[in-house]
């Protein structure tokens, strides 16, 4: 089962790193739970934002490492990005940014039913020059 979630979640972070929003959704449960730096809740909540940040940063996820027990899976990454866009009214500065992430996934029958993510939002802003959301 372990091995069956980690594919899931690999599943997920290609989708995000093509930047196929579809994809990326389509990995969830239609009533998953999905908690964030920026806020929580389903589907409804988490769409828009994802899209946002793949427009303005062109964000890329590279796994470090990943672990699971059960459904659940761990996962600690390098994201980088670049200012290229917009993010809610502020200036493109054309930066990048790099940070360490971590998101923690319980996966049943197939799909992502709940996600905790965490990155260090100050350190990303602060590299592109933009002021914190």
């Amino acid at each position: 089962m372990s091995e069956q979630n980690k594919r899931v979640v690999m599943s997920y972070v290609d989708a995000f790193n093509r930047g196929d929003l579809d994809a990326v959704c389509a990995m969830f449960a239609p009533d998953a739970l999905i908690y964030g730096a920026l806020g929580w809740g389903g589907l409804d909540t988490a769409r828009p934002l994802w899209e946002q940040l793949m427009r303005c940063f062109q964000l890329s996820l590279e796994v470090d490492a990943l672990a699971a027990e059960g459904d659940a899976v761990v996962v600690r990454y390098t994201e980088r990005g670049r200012s290229v866009q917009s993010f809610r009214g502020s200036p493109v500065t054309g930066k990048d940014y790099e940070v360490q992430a971590m998101e923690w996934f319980v996966v049943k029958e197939g799909h992502i039913e709940r996600r905790w993510g965490v990155r260090d939002t100050a350190s990303m802003f602060r590299q592109m020059a933009l002021p914190l959301p």
